[in-house]
């Protein structure tokens, strides 16, 4: 008996529970299926205008002076004095005297030259005496015919004329090596290195100093070729009698610690050949007054790298399209009038590091998609960010097509 209650107990529990699972089953509720509903995805839209563009060309180069030169003495000697200024860096006006060369030999060559030109003229005054007296002698004795050159002493005041020039010459050249052992400055500049100091003896030839105007400094900027197709360059021949060129206007702008300062220059000439290993042209900017004081922006040094930006054409009617809204090279996406995107090819002018300039083909008051979608199909619906699209779930944060 107890064998056959063991055998059947747990049956009768498997058959209780497999009844309370169907009655379960057939009790439970019924549900409907639905589609599920699939958020649009948001994107911000700029409203195109047509508007007026000002090309910007970007370049860089390094200040250079504009005249430069390597100072050498004429004369040779001692230097027994230099000015307080003649150090690398100090600066001069134009005829300020920078080196004193020992004058002592020059200023015993005057005297000397003095003396000599003293007795050229005692020697043509006593030949022109002679010569007077030889014509007067000749007259008296009554001969017949002219006197002859050499009677009447000719070729010996020739002579004197001659050695009185050349004593005359040979005092000015005395007068100009001592002019000379004092050196001046050729124009207001400043010393970019100095090459001689006090007692050092130089000869002709000499480099004392290496200085360069501070009126104006230049930049060399290298351009592509596309960037010449937007820039009134300055190019003139010899025989070009229009009037004078319109300066096309450079801003420099440069960054000391942790300041930007900007300096204004101009275009002033085009380089006559295209440099080989770049296939760029080269165009010289100029800056005027380097120098001086504006507030606190430095004053500029040779040498320093800016960056530069060249006034270019102005482009009329075009769409200025922000960098991040273009995808690939030309591509972008117009949302139309049904909320659906549509992929555009644009015909771009320029472009710089935050615009592409396009000429088309947009119109006026189309809507531009600046939301990144990259694998968005051509005529999906999409949802204008500050709107609402009847039927749409709610977007959630963060969720993406």
């Amino acid at each position: 008996m107890k064998r056959i209650i063991r055998f059947i107990l747990p049956l009768l529990v498997l058959l209780i529970g497999i009844a309370i699972a169907s009655s379960l089953i057939a009790t439970a509720p019924k549900t409907e299926r639905q589609r599920p509903r699939t958020a649009l995805p948001t994107v911000e839209v700029l409203e195109l205008q047509p508007r007026s563009y000002q090309v910007q060309v970007a370049s860089r180069g390094t200040v250079s002076p504009r005249t430069s030169t390597t100072l050498v003495p004429e004369v040779s000697g001692k230097i027994i004095w230099v000015d307080d200024n003649f150090r690398d860096g100090g600066f001069f006006a134009a005829g300020n005297p920078l080196v004193k060369i020992d004058q002592r030999d020059y200023q015993n060559a005057v005297t000397i030259a003095r003396s000599e030109l003293t007795q050229r003229k005692l020697d043509l005054a006593q030949e022109q005496a002679r010569s007077a007296q030889a014509r007067l002698d000749w007259e008296k004795l009554k001969l017949s015919g002219e006197p002859t050159p050499l009677l009447l002493r000719a070729p010996q005041l020739e002579n004197a004329e001659a050695a009185l020039a050349a004593a005359e010459a040979r005092l000015q050249q005395a007068e100009l090596d001592l002019e000379r052992t004092l050196i001046k400055a050729p124009y207001a500049g400043r010393i970019l290195k100095k090459r001689v100091d006090l007692g050092q003896y130089v000869t002709p030839g000499t480099p004392i100093a290496e200085i360069f105007a501070s009126d104006t400094v230049e930049v060399r900027l290298p351009i592509n070729s596309e960037q010449q197709s937007y820039l009134q360059l300055p190019e003139s021949y010899l025989d070009d009698s229009s009037a004078q060129q319109q300066k096309t206007p450079v801003q420099f702008r440069a960054k000391v610690g942790q300041e930007e300062h900007l300096w204004t220059g101009h275009l002033v000439r085009t380089e006559g050949a295209i440099d080989v290993r770049s296939r760029q042209l080269f165009v010289v900017a100029r800056i005027e007054d380097p120098y001086l004081h504006q507030g606190s922006r430095p004053p500029l040094k040779i040498g320093q790298f800016l960056e530069a930006s060249i006034q270019g054409q102005s482009l009329p009617n075009v769409f200025i399209i922000p960098r991040q809204a273009v995808r690939g090279e030309q591509t972008v996406h117009l949302v139309d009038a049904e909320n659906r995107l549509q992929r555009r090819e644009l015909e771009i002018l320029w472009r710089d590091e935050q615009q592409v300039i396009a000429s088309g083909p947009l119109s006026a008051g189309e809507r531009l998609s600046l939301t990144a979608l990259p694998f968005a199909a051509e005529g999906i619906e999409v949802r204008i960010a500050g709107e609402t699209s009847p039927g749409a779930a709610p977007q959630q944060p963060g969720q993406e097509l």
